[in-house]
């Protein structure tokens, strides 16, 4: 599954039909998601039903396509099961349970509600709304799929305008355009003063992308709370000061997404093999000193490319416990204690010594070489991100 995505070009009359669709996604979710706490026993095709039923009581819901409408009870269907989940697994703290959307932003089409013009190059949706033709801004070539290949189409609203994102039914695996083996295999150990160190002794800078805008940002977001009115209606000087600072975060996350990947694509293509910690990123953003360095370096984002290039160019990505790898030995195994402000591994026992972010790197290797082949590959049974369903950006290749 490919996901391309295209910015927006129409008029403002097409984007406020488009905020007035999505807003109608958002209602038919809710009310969907209400049904289920009314009503016991509620199943996936009950909610779809009431898809059906919202429209012929609500004149406004009727000019949404069907097949929008059906998106949207399945979403709330989504958050749904996710909750069940989350129960039989008896997952720690919060289970999940759905909420009501407040402030959504995307509108999600399946095989009707939208076609494309003949030079693939324009977009128009056919519903009710009568939004009309779009034109779509991007590099893609969609002439190399057939429309029957396109599974649903997804607006979304950002900062900075609308995008469209074609979900593309194709093999992302080809090998003709595998990359050449270069024998090569790596352990990565990933960390807040670099990106990552590897078992080679390489090191890759941390950009620290937030950290250089945090005054920028702080600044815009003081000048949008000096308009903020408690209790009125915004200003439009107060919708333009948001806006600055949304398009100011929303250039953060992006640069922060392009070094990772940038930098996984380099990775994969350097080695055939390539281990690293299998780390609950989640959990560990809870640690309020460390919490905004860990979200700044991207290291969930940089995996999901790892798992992805390494599955579209034939290469090998292995996830293994981080048990110890900081506290061991590579070289005789073992166990050495240090703290955190410890930097440097000095093995009493072999008289081993090494930097300690490259000594993790090294047990990291180890403990993937050892791993391959067996069922363990996954440490925590994690599936890579290109196994996960058939799921809009779950995987795939998304353009700006």
């Amino acid at each position: 599954m490919i996901v391309y995505e295209f910015k927006l070009k129409g008029k403002d009359p097409q984007y406020r039909l488009i905020d007035e669709a999505i807003r109608t996604g958002q209602f038919i979710r809710n009310k969907a998601l209400r049904y289920w706490m009314d009503n016991q026993g509620v199943n996936k095709y009950d909610l779809n039903k009431q898809s059906a039923i919202l429209s012929k009581e609500f004149k406004f819901a009727d000019k949404l396509n069907s097949s929008a409408r059906q998106s949207a009870c399945e979403r709330a269907w989504s958050a749904i099961s996710r909750f069940y989940e989350n129960c039989k697994k008896n997952v720690l703290g919060k289970k999940g349970f759905p909420k009501f959307q407040k402030n959504n932003r995307s509108i999600e089409y399946k095989k009707s509600g939208w076609k494309l013009s003949e030079n693939r190059k324009k977009l128009t949706l056919t519903d009710k709304h009568k939004i009309g033709t779009l034109k779509l801004i991007g590099s893609r070539d969609l002439n190399y799929y057939q429309i029957e290949q396109i599974q649903r189409v997804r607006i979304v609203k950002r900062a900075d305008g609308y995008y469209a994102q074609l979900c593309i039914k194709a093999d992302v695996r080809n090998p003709e355009k595998f990359f050449e083996p270069t024998g090569g295999a790596i352990g990565l150990d990933v960390g807040l003063k670099y990106f990552y160190v590897d078992s080679n002794g390489n090191t890759v800078e941390n950009p620290q992308y937030y950290r250089h805008a945090e005054k920028q940002l702080n600044r815009l977001n003081r000048q949008k709370s000096k308009k903020f009115r408690q209790g009125q209606k915004q200003s439009n000087r107060y919708l333009k000061a948001k806006n600055r600072y949304s398009r100011k975060h929303l250039k953060v996350i992006r640069q922060r997404r392009g070094y990772a990947t940038e930098i996984a694509y380099r990775v994969v293509q350097s080695n055939d093999l390539i281990a690293y910690e299998d780390l609950k990123v989640k959990n560990m953003v809870k640690n309020r000193k460390l919490a905004k360095s860990i979200s700044d370096i991207s290291w969930s984002t940089f995996r999901q490319w790892l798992e992805y290039f390494a599955f579209k160019y034939g290469k090998v990505t292995v996830a293994v416990r981080p048990h110890n790898t900081s506290q061991n030995c590579s070289n005789c195994g073992k166990k050495v204690e240090k703290s955190l402000s410890t930097r440097t591994h000095i093995c009493p026992h072999c008289k081993y010594v090494e930097d300690r972010d490259v000594n993790a790197a090294q047990n990291i290797l180890k403990k993937g070489l050892s791993t391959v082949g067996h069922t363990g590959t996954y440490a925590q049974g994690d599936l890579p991100s290109w196994l996960v369903g058939v799921i809009l950006l779950a995987n795939g290749e998304s353009m700006n």
